[in-house]
């Protein structure tokens, strides 16, 4: 007689547990004045539909910040129900029309089931609203060309007109310079000199005869 020995294993699951995965969301989102914000947060869970609550933490002068739920009474703010894709991926939008300075912060999700141990914050993006800087001139790119290209005519124009200042005036330097040799006569210049060096050499002596013959012409006056 063969004995069969059957060992049954009893395993225990909670199935009051949900499994929920957070999708990546989008880092940050900037959007100008005045125009609309699309903001998502994504996740998937294993059963059960997950409530949600869009939050927004705005940091505050001291340097902390605090979420707090976004006020869906407000008329440029909408929430929608919630889409779920193709892969079983739970997306929420949340739309802000005619963004304001205000607005700028970072949003997350709150997912919260009866399921979970703890609720779950998503990743969250942060959204910056800027105010587009305003134009003294409002002009088209074939005229700040034609600008361009005017301003660099000029800057040429100066750049040879200096250059050929500088050359005048150089030129007309040396002109004087020849000038001043021109009119010079060299012969009576070394005749001037020759007469000056004679009279330096030969002048003392002369000078002494003078002398003697004013002392002979003395002597010879008197009786």
């Amino acid at each position: 007689v063969e004995v069969i020995e059957v060992i049954y294993t009893c395993v225990h699951v909670d199935l009051s547990r949900i499994q929920l995965t957070l999708e990546p969301d989008r880092p940050s989102l900037r959007v100008q004045l005045s125009h609309t914000a699309h903001l998502r947060c994504c996740f998937s869970a294993t059963r059960g539909a997950v409530e949600t609550t869009w939050f927004i933490s705005i940091q505050t002068v001291n340097g902390t910040s605090a979420p707090q739920g976004v006020d869906q009474r407000d008329n440029h703010v909408t929430v929608d129900g919630g889409n779920l894709t193709a892969a079983g991926v739970m997306c929420h939008t949340l739309i802000l029309r005619e963004a304001r300075l205000n607005d700028s912060g970072l949003y997350q999700c709150f997912l919260n089931h009866s399921a979970l141990q703890h609720s779950v914050y998503t990743h969250g993006t942060f959204l910056q609203v800027y105010r587009p800087m305003v134009k003294i001139l409002d002009i088209s790119e074939s005229t700040k060309n034609s600008i361009l290209t005017a301003e660099a005519m000029l800057l040429m124009v100066a750049v040879l007109l200096h250059g050929t200042m500088m050359l005048c005036k150089k030129k007309r330097v040396k002109e004087e310079e020849e000038n001043i040799y021109e009119g010079l006569n060299l012969e009576e210049c070394c005749s001037t000199y020759d007469q000056i060096q004679r009279s330096l050499v030969q002048g003392p002596y002369q000078d002494v005869g003078n002398m003697i013959m004013e002392e002979e012409e003395i002597q010879l006056e008197k009786p």
